[in-house]
């Protein structure tokens, strides 16, 4: 069965549904790595500026979608700027676990199942909630891949479901001059 839009699930709904110990069938988080790029310390001290994908509004994001945008980010970045040269990190860990309460629809039926009305479902997937304001990707580069980070930051917001907004700034205390794109 395919995975339902991400229009069915980015409303926030309830309190958030996280007590693994509680949640049989609860499904294991796909997505492999939160660290790409560059790891060391002593590396990431040259990288002086900064950017961050922003979420706009407040919502759910599969974890899909998540993994989705973490690979076309790495790869565009891996492709034109080298691991060598940036750390990327996604900041958002799909904890919550979505629920569904599937309807069956037979041949030649001419109606849809109803099932039991307000059912509370069966585990089918995992979702990161997030408000506005808060960082999705953080990279850490050199100024001569700014054009690259940008691109790779459009083409991840592309996979997400909310309305982002791309932050550029200089690394450190933040006070410095910011670059805001949309």
């Amino acid at each position: 069965m395919p995975a339902r839009p991400a229009r069915c699930y980015k409303r926030i709904k309830g309190p958030p549904y996280t007590r693994e110990e509680y949640i049989h069938g609860a499904p294991m988080i796909q997505i492999p790595k939160f660290d790409m790029g560059t790891t060391s310390a002593a590396a990431r001290a040259a990288f002086p500026m900064v950017a961050k994908l922003v979420v706009e509004e407040r919502g759910q994001i599969r974890m899909q979608a998540l993994e989705a945008a973490r690979q076309m980010a790495s790869k565009y970045l891996t492709k034109y700027v080298t691991d060598a040269n940036y750390y990327m990190r996604l900041n958002v860990i799909p904890h919550h676990v979505l629920r569904e309460n599937r309807m069956l629809a037979m041949a030649g039926a001419d109606r849809l199942q109803e099932g039991m009305r307000l059912a509370f479902g069966s585990p089918a997937g995992r979702a990161a909630r997030v408000e506005p304001g808060q960082v999705i990707f953080y990279i850490e580069f050199k100024p001569e891949h700014l054009a690259h980070v940008k691109e790779a930051l459009r083409r991840a917001a592309s996979k997400l479901p909310l309305p982002t907004r791309i932050i550029i700034e200089p690394k450190g205390d933040g006070d410095g001059k910011t670059t805001t794109q949309r």
